[in-house]
């Protein structure tokens, strides 16, 4: 595959209709949503590989690889582990463009479980961004994420009507200082945040209603 691209990144996906929530999740705002670039996939069996060269954050640099591999252990449940990271510092900075982020390694490991009517996908993240000179910070700076999506399938009728009741759960953590120069990853140098939201959704075939509680501390 070539050109724009969805990103192979994270548990949620760029647009609201495609998660189980209308707004994305504290971990999701590491991450990238449309990258340009050439994607190579593979399967064989259980495993799903995927690999990319692509400009990472819209940055128009072609030098960020990624690889995602999936393995399918049975129709209910499926390990994703996925790696990513920009293989040089770049100093594009934009509305599209976050100037750290962009610069950053980024890691995830997400399993799903499917049974019944539950639905339920913890997922842990791991991003780090180094020192330079050409982003002018003089310390390195992480991030740490949890996440735990649950997806409840309260009421289906014969006609194509469901009721849904997702939940999702987030804690994210980042390092470094600001007296020591490290890069602002959250809510300011070593902040820390967390988030609930539920969304009950109705849905008829294709047509569905949502609305959406969340509560976020940082």
């Amino acid at each position: 595959m070539a050109g724009k691209l969805p990103t192979l990144i994270g548990a949620e996906y760029t647009f609201s209709f495609e998660n189980m929530n209308i707004e994305r999740g504290l971990l999701w705002n590491q991450e990238n949503a449309v990258n340009r670039g050439v994607q190579v996939n593979y399967t064989k069996g259980p495993i799903t590989l995927a690999v990319s060269l692509n400009d990472g954050f819209y940055s128009n640099k072609y030098s960020w690889a990624w690889l995602s591999a999936a393995y399918a252990i049975n129709s209910s449940n499926t390990l994703v582990f996925i790696g990513s990271g920009n293989t040089k510092i770049t100093n594009v900075s934009s509305s599209a463009t976050p100037l750290y982020q962009n610069n950053e390694q980024l890691y995830n490991l997400i399993y799903t479980h499917i049974s019944g009517k539950w639905t339920i996908e913890p997922y842990l993240q791991y991003t780090s961004v180094p020192k330079s000179s050409i982003l002018k910070t003089t310390q390195d700076a992480a991030t740490y994420g949890a996440a735990l999506f649950v997806n409840y399938t309260a009421h289906s009728n014969p006609d194509g009507s469901s009721f849904y009741l997702p939940v999702r759960l987030e804690y994210i953590n980042s390092t470094g200082s600001f007296d020591k120069g490290a890069p602002n990853l959250l809510y300011g140098q070593g902040s820390n945040a967390w988030s609930f939201t539920v969304t009950p959704t109705y849905q008829y075939k294709r047509l569905f209603a949502r609305a959406e509680f969340s509560f976020t501390q940082a």
